[in-house]
């Protein structure tokens, strides 16, 4: 049986070995432009669906025109894109498994809870330092350039945690590394956005949350076995790895190309990315009207704030991280292991932030494979809906526990609850608000919007992470988690009434969407067409 034969759900949770062959195979093609990857049965699933064009009528041979793309490269090119978010899942993960050793008697550097609260939440102030900067720089000199230099602070972030002797050392290296997770943000699904084709663009903008969850389970899984100064070195090879990739692999995207000039490079990159059989004509006319119609407007911050589209752009996207922030999400991961170890789960704290990663791993790749199918809001809404009833189960059992009812029966519940919580937000708020970062931001303005968009909301996040702590000192863990079940109330109403629908939309039809042009039905555009030649 093939990969074809499979129902994509099953497919979707069961392709982990495929998704690297797909990706080790797009790679290999990268050095030998004469493989030809469709005739692999592995790449089934991801083939285009086929348009048999080659015959007329009478049974007369026509040129092979493929409507859609190869798929081949734009997986490899956007897999190797997201090795950084990867990385970033690193940065993230690492408090869970280092405050137990920073905090212990033994351990050289002295930090105390307040203190280990600054080196958690450090990272989002930090992510204000990287997020404009790279944005704009992405649109001054490319979002390749950027992306790679994205690594030199990562590896700098590492190299003083491994070599720090006192907290304030750690706390410039989580601002360094948080420096980074803002470029990030504000270019990896940027450059995704541009190279892939609408079938699977939200797909592959999946993979960068995809990939941050594979950090984090990369931490989980690792921290609890290795000491302190292992982890740092095994988290800092990571954009070691992520830099060879960027420099051997992807290419510029074909988007900055034309809209510098660079027609012929354009055309080059996107030959590179659909195949040599994939007429390249419709897709660069395409993109450039889209680039003719974003010169009507300078790129400054005064002519932003005047498109309808970008407004509506902002207010979808900062919404969505808003109430991804303030789930909770980066609570947990954080802090999995030390409130695992206050909820007096039967199972162990260490075991259950492995179980908790692993989960998080299979359905955020689930979501990259239904985001297309099923769409963005769909998933958004059975996401958001769900995790307020998990943190309402929570809060209610911690609740009892801190009121002096025994829950000694039901100490599995939260490992249930925070497992069906990580579960179905990877399904949906997870992955799709980095998909949509990529989706609703046009050309002319995509690199300062997502900058000042990612700096409002890591000023949300810096807010909920630094908190945390004292919501547990003045409320305990009952009301704290409450007040998370609540805001994601408040986030599944928010995407009910606001956040549009992008699934199988170009950039310029989402863009139309955004500023309120209704698309003309097909009678009307007919009836207008056969009408003209009359009135000539």
């Amino acid at each position: 049986m093939t990969f074809e034969n499979l129902h994509p759900e099953v497919g979707a949770l069961s392709s982990s070995t495929y998704l690297f062959v797909k990706w080790f195979l797009g790679i290999v093609s990268t050095f030998i432009p004469s493989l030809e990857p469709v005739k692999n049965p592995l790449l089934a699933l991801s083939a285009p669906p086929k348009n048999d064009d080659t015959t007329a009528a009478g049974g007369s041979a026509l040129p092979a025109i493929r409507q859609e793309g190869k798929k081949f490269r734009q997986y490899a090119t956007a897999l190797s894109a997201t090795v950084g978010p990867f990385a970033v899942g690193t940065v993230l993960a690492w408090m869970s498994p280092a405050m137990p050793m920073l905090l212990s008697p033994t351990s050289k550097i002295k930090v105390t809870p307040n203190q280990g609260s600054w080196v958690g939440s450090l990272i989002a102030i930090g992510a204000i330092f990287g997020s404009i900067p790279a944005g704009k720089c992405a649109d001054m000199f490319g979002r390749k350039p950027v992306i790679l230099c994205l690594t030199i602070p990562f590896i700098t972030s590492w190299t003083i945690i491994y070599f720090a002797t006192d907290v304030w050392m750690l706390y410039v290296a989580r601002l360094i590394a948080g420096s980074c997770l803002g470029g990030i943000t504000a270019t990896v699904p940027m450059y995704i956005g541009e190279i892939a084709e609408s079938s699977i663009r939200g797909e592959l903008c999946s993979y960068v949350q995809l990939n941050v969850t594979l950090g984090i389970l990369y931490v989980y899984a690792i921290g609890p076995f290795v000491n302190y100064y292992s982890l740092a070195i095994m988290c800092g090879i990571l954009p070691l790895i992520w830099f060879m990739l960027v420099l051997l692999v992807i290419p510029e995207s074909p988007m900055y190309l034309l809209k510098r000039g660079r027609k012929e490079d354009a055309e080059k990159a996107l030959v590179w990315l659909r195949g040599k059989d994939y007429d390249i004509a419709s897709e660069m006319e395409t993109l450039q009207l889209h680039i003719e119609e974003s010169k009507k407007h300078t790129g400054k911050f005064k002519d932003m704030i005047s498109s309808r589209a970008t407004i509506r752009a902002a207010i979808t996207v900062l919404g969505l991280l808003n109430f991804l922030s303030c789930s909770g999400i980066n609570v947990l991961i954080f802090y999995a292991q030390s409130i695992f170890e206050t909820s007096n789960c039967s199972v162990s704290p260490k075991l259950c932030s492995v179980i908790i990663g692993v989960l998080q791993v299979i359905f955020t790749f689930a979501s990259s494979q239904l985001v297309d199918r099923a769409g963005r809001r769909v998933l958004l809404l059975i996401s958001d809906s769900v995790m307020a009833v998990c943190l309402g189960t929570l809060a209610y059992y911690f609740w009892l526990q801190e009121h002096g009812v025994d829950v000694s029966s039901f100490n599995l519940i939260p490992l249930i609850s925070l497992g069906v919580y990580i579960s179905t937000f990877a399904l949906g708020f997870g992955p799709i608000p980095g998909v949509m970062i990529g989706e609703l931001f046009s050309p002319e303005f995509k690199g300062l919007a997502i900058g000042i968009v990612c700096v409002l909301a890591s000023l949300i996040e810096f807010c909920v992470v630094k908190t945390y702590q004292t919501l547990l000192n003045y409320c305990d863990h009952g009301i704290t988690f409450a007040i998370f079940a609540g805001f994601c109330v408040l986030g599944t109403t928010f995407v009910w009434f606001l956040v549009p629908e992008t699934k199988n939309k170009s950039l310029q039809e989402i863009q139309d969407e955004l500023s309120g042009k209704k698309k003309p039905k097909a009678g009307q555009s007919q009836n207008a067409t056969r009408s003209q030649p009359a009135s000539a």
